[in-house]
């Protein structure tokens, strides 16, 4: 069928089952947005049964079309399309059970529960910005493995979203980058609805959204209230057809089109429209009000022609994809490995090793040289920082720049967008790369949405932050991290970890980009500390997440007392113990660059690290002190920051607020004492 083709009506009959399955799941869940699958049932046909090139029996096809429903919240929209389409979702397992436990048909689409759910899409802009990372690896993948006469990567990234997405910040950042990038395979519906919670979006929201996607270099067509089937087509077809842009897709939609009563109202925004409403739209619609999810045998076999073609298509590229390997064996072999999420055999054969020294060196520094170390044995890894690469240390060397129409560099510049950086490494992640960004440990506070969906989607994306205290000096307390640590920690499945010294700083690196199930937060520091012997550290320091260091050098069993530290304040830990071993207080040094790692160990070893027995415990870090109560116990004492930081040297900054030797071997006597040892 072409772009001038008119509806059927068959066609008809399956964009009206898609609404009236949205409807009757939002009614049943007594929960839910139906407003908007409602409105939005045209364009999601045109797109999954038309123009995407998908396969719902293989969703995971390399060389998909990729699809991201920004507004999460019009999720039924999703489903019932990729039930119709032919995906592995069940009418009563699922769609049935809509935002039932045990559904995986959650309220917002979530990665991993059904198939053809491509990203997390929930909080508003998210989904946009992902997509932003999935089709720059998708341009990123061309210009590493296509050939001439072998265009073996080649599809695009469509997305749908509303006005709450283009009002939230991280959409205007990631399409900002997105213009300057000149990603033309991106392809976005904006969905002028003009209705939000609170009531017509004319109350907060009144830009000419198009000029400003046309500042940021997008192609904009605006179609107004032209949703016909065709003309929709149409504008797919026009922006697929410009290479050097990316395209927004401006449609003026009614919400809970043909409801009688709650169209174009704020009332079917987060709303089931209500039984008798339901039944009126139906009626309205000439579609039976009884039974309630009725799919049309008629509807479902046409819309499930989409396995057919997804098959077809499937099979020619894959045939495509063998004389690619037929003429190129190598980098076929390497592109099936990046498919199948498989690292390199023998990576970390040889982690780097750093002698013992005595000469400070920030772990930021020993982190620039275990990337470049990780860079040349894993080739997926790319990444960059939010403008800071000259502080982060960040840069993969020798590898060139991610430029417009230049993708083959390994180099990100984000610019000064944080929050879209750290959407866009999730969307490089997801897309066969292993991403990661940079940035100070103050500013993982404008990331923190996308570290959280990295987390619940158990993506193996990487974050990567410098300047891990007020160790970071003169530019003061409001760049100076305090409750940035115990923030992080706070979420679920992301693995912290804040290594001492350059050997514990190799570990974390083999250990962030050996991870397949979660992210990693590398937090590295400014000022230096020493490098401890190597035969020090265990291979499993980052794994177990805490190691005894040092014990007394009489060694008794167990010690008298243990102080406990990550990062730059293991080393004060060590010379506070050089203070108390000769007062013949037994000491053992543990450092525990993982605190969540360390938590999830067997008792045994938790118990062989951090004996019962031995109460006199002191913790040492240089931010807030939540959290580390749970280790030391009740009579043990923690060192660590209850105020914001002050502006100084660094030096004179762990004086003032007490990170000295001294004071950490005065609160360790005092807690030997109070523990009647």
């Amino acid at each position: 069928m072409t772009a001038t083709d008119t509806a059927t009506a068959l066609d008809s009959l399956c964009v009206d089952t898609i609404r009236t399955l949205s409807m009757d799941a939002v009614q049943k869940a007594n929960s839910g947005h139906p407003g908007t699958p409602m409105a939005l049932a045209p364009l999601a046909y045109v797109l999954y049964a038309r123009v995407m090139h998908h396969n719902p029996r293989d969703p995971q096809w390399p060389d998909r079309d990729r699809f991201v429903l920004s507004c999460g919240h019009a999720s039924m929209l999703l489903y019932s399309t990729l039930y119709l389409s032919g995906y592995d979702v069940s009418l009563e397992e699922d769609i049935e059970r809509f935002r039932q436990l045990g559904s995986r048909a959650a309220g917002h689409p979530e990665y991993g529960h059904l198939p053809g759910i491509e990203v997390t899409t929930g909080p508003l802009g998210q989904g946009i910005a992902h997509a932003v990372g999935m089709a720059l690896a998708e341009r990123m993948l061309a210009a590493r493995f296509n050939r001439p006469d072998h265009e073996i990567v080649d599809h695009r990234t469509f997305v749908i979203a509303s006005d709450g997405d283009l009002e939230e910040g991280i959409s205007g950042e990631a399409s900002s980058l997105a213009g300057h990038l000149a990603l033309g395979r991106l392809i976005s519906f904006y969905d002028q609805n003009h209705i939000s919670i609170e009531g017509d979006t004319k109350l907060a929201f009144t830009e000419d959204v198009g000029k400003r996607y046309e500042a940021y270099g997008w192609h904009v067509q605006d179609l107004e209230e032209n949703i016909e089937l065709g003309s929709l087509e149409q504008a797919l077809e026009t922006a697929i057809a410009v290479e050097d842009r990316p395209s927004l897709i401006i449609v003026r939609t009614h919400i809970a089109q043909g409801s009688p009563h709650k169209q174009d109202t704020a009332g079917a925004h987060g709303s089931p429209l209500g039984e008798e409403e339901v039944k009126l739209t139906k009626e309205a619609m000439g579609w039976p009000t009884e039974p309630p999810f009725y799919v049309p045998e008629d509807a479902l076999e046409h819309f499930r022609r989409c396995v057919e073609r997804g098959a077809e298509w499937q099979s020619e590229w894959e045939a495509r994809f063998e004389r690619y390997g037929e003429e190129h064996p190598g980098p076929a072999g390497e592109l099936r490995r990046l498919f199948d999420r498989r690292l390199p055999a023998g990576w970390d054969a040889e982690v780097p090793r750093f002698h013992a020294s005595g000469t400070l060196t920030a772990t930021r520094k020993s982190s620039h040289e275990v990337l470049q170390w990780a860079a040349a044995h894993v080739p997926e890894l790319v990444g960059g920082s939010a403008d800071l690469a000259p502080s982060t240390l960040t840069r993969i060397d020798d590898s060139g720049e991610v430029e417009a129409g230049e993708y083959s560099g390994r180099n990100l510049h984000f610019g000064i967008r944080e929050h879209a950086m750290g959407a866009i490494v999730n969307g490089l992640t997801l897309h066969y790369f292993r991403g990661y960004g940079s940035t100070f440990l103050i500013f993982s506070d404008y990331m923190r949405g996308s570290i959280r969906l990295a987390a619940l989607m158990r993506v193996p994306s990487i974050f990567v932050f410098t300047h891990d205290s007020i160790g970071l000096g003169e530019d003061g307390p409001t760049h100076q991290p305090i409750e940035q640590l115990a923030g992080l920690r706070a979420l679920p499945t992301l693995v912290v970890v804040r290594p001492a010294g350059a050997n514990e700083t190799a570990l974390a690196w083999q250990y962030a980009i050996a991870s397949t199930e979660h992210p990693t937060a590398l937090v590295f520091s400014r000022q230096g500390v020493p490098t401890w012997n190597p035969a020090s550290v265990p291979d499993d320091a980052i794994e177990r997440g805490a190691y005894v260091l040092r014990d007394s050098f009489r060694e008794p069993d167990p010690p008298d007392l243990i102080l406990i530290a990550t990062g730059t304040e293991v080393h004060l830990c060590a010379r506070a113990a050089d203070l108390l071993e000769p007062a013949g207080i037994a000491t053992r040094v543990v450092s525990m660059p993982s605190v969540e790692n360390f938590a999830i160990q067997e008792q045994g070893y938790r118990d062989a690290v951090l004996p019962p027995g031995v109460r006199a415990r002191v913790a040492v870090e240089a931010a807030s002190t939540f959290g580390w109560h749970r280790w030391v116990g009740d009579l043990g004492e923690v060192i660590g920051m209850e105020t914001f930081g002050a502006s100084a040297p660094s030096g004179a900054l762990y004086k003032h607020f007490g990170f000295t030797p001294e004071r950490v071997a005065d609160t360790g006597r005092g807690v030997f004492e109070r523990a009647g040892r």
